[in-house]
């Protein structure tokens, strides 16, 4: 959502879907190198790790936290896999240009 000084906010169904012209769409998160959809947290991490982020404080389980090496970039997401949404999706977006991307499906 677009809001009128410029600034923005990403606004999310709870139940993880969007309606749009009365059709439910789900978002994913694509590799892009490979193409592949990210369906695990283990397919993640291995990407994540080639790329220079590492496992980040195990103390708390119900968290899955990454860092980056020589950087203040963190990535928080629930333990829950079920649980990936798309502002999970963006914020690894943000913090790795060019390697994924988010689409509807």
């Amino acid at each position: 959502m677009f809001k009128s000084n410029g600034t923005f906010r990403l606004v999310e169904n709870p139940q993880g879907s969007w309606m749009q012209g009365g059709s439910t769409k789900r978002k994913v998160l694509v590799h892009l190198p490979t193409g592949e959809v990210v369906s695990s947290y283990g397919f993640l991490e291995q990407v994540l790790m080639s790329l220079g982020w590492e496992r980040y404080y195990e103390g708390e389980p119900e968290l899955f936290q990454l860092h980056k090496c020589n950087s203040i970039d963190l990535i928080f997401l629930l333990s829950d896999f079920t649980k990936f949404n798309s502002v999970y999706m963006y914020d690894i977006v943000v913090k790795n240009p060019n390697i994924f991307k988010v689409r509807d499906i």
